[in-house]
């Protein structure tokens, strides 16, 4: 799902469910909720995807499944990843709806994103008009921890320390009229402080070991929390190059933005294999604590 670097950075959201295993109650009157709101069902085939925070309050989900509402709804610094969630089934990982949302007035964004505000009125809207309540634990489950793989400590050929001052030029581009967010550039071009992952291909500038980190929990070929143990100060730039597990079709749809995908070797190097030649890190098995998100109830919305 295409998230905007905006939505996900380096968010704080506050809990709406602030003790683990207590249930969020649907349509509670005392936690902020939208002035308006509109939940259809997506169009059947290819359209648009996606969801966004936008300026004058506003909240728009294109062509998303419940699940990945639920993913941003409860992110913590991005969205939850799959192995987040358990319960979804059936309808809520396959029905697709289209939202479009307004808060009252204009909520001011957070340090390094949306304003936190919104996230609990999308939990709001999701309890009253999907009925969902859910619970938080934590599980104890398979991990990776992610480590410089060389004792020496030397870093990949595709992996260098930057010097980019991310929150500088966020307060200029805000000082001047603007976001301070990176505009979408070509595939093949870094992007400053911040990241684009594409099937077989990871490439941005500025981020930090624990960014990184998330990230690679979230491709499918991972799919498990990542742990950032390399021990690496600062921010880094990157590239990243591998073959997928599985090839997209030739008529899957671009993501937004995008005239054509980078060129997958179909005999290239595994994610693992990559991390390790082009990176100089490796992903080493592990067990550890995961807060996950338990759905104890949903039912599909009444559309309007």
């Amino acid at each position: 799902m295409r998230i905007r670097t905006r939505v996900l950075s380096m968010l704080g959201v506050v809990s709406l469910a602030s003790a683990i295993g207590v249930a969020q109650t649907p349509g509670a009157s005392d936690v902020p909720a939208f002035e308006v709101a509109s939940v259809k069902r997506a169009a059947p085939g290819p359209g648009k995807f996606g969801l966004t925070f936008r300026p004058g309050g506003r909240f728009v989900a294109n062509g998303v499944t419940l699940r990945q509402l639920i993913g941003a709804a409860y992110a913590d610094g991005a969205p939850l990843a799959d192995f987040q969630i358990i319960g979804s089934v059936g309808w809520m990982n396959n029905d697709r709806f289209d939202i479009n949302a307004k808060a009252e007035g204009d909520p001011q964004a957070g340090p390094n994103g949306p304003p936190p505000q919104m996230f609990l009125m999308v939990r709001t809207l999701l309890g009253e008009r999907f009925k969902l309540a859910i619970h938080k634990e934590t599980r104890e489950l398979p991990i990776y921890e992610l480590v410089v793989a060389r004792r020496d400590g030397k870093l990949g050929p595709r992996l260098h320390p930057s010097n980019v001052d991310c929150a500088a030029m966020m307060a200029a581009a805000r000082a001047g009229g603007g976001d301070g967010l990176p505009r979408r550039l070509p595939p093949g071009e870094r992007m400053p402080c911040s990241m684009r992952t594409l099937p077989g291909n990871v490439t941005g500038g500025s981020m930090r070991m624990a960014q990184l980190a998330a990230a690679l929990a979230r491709m499918p070929m991972v799919n498990r929390p990542v742990v950032d143990k390399t021990g690496l100060d600062g921010s880094f730039d990157f590239d990243l190059e591998f073959t997928p597990e599985k090839m997209l079709p030739a008529d899957a749809p671009l993501p937004p933005g995008l005239a054509a995908l980078p060129p997958i070797d179909p005999n290239g190097p595994s994610l693992f294999t990559a991390l390790q030649e082009q990176w100089g890190l490796k992903l080493e098995s592990a067990k550890g604590p995961v807060a996950v998100v338990v759905i104890d109830h949903a039912e599909p919305p009444t559309e309007d």
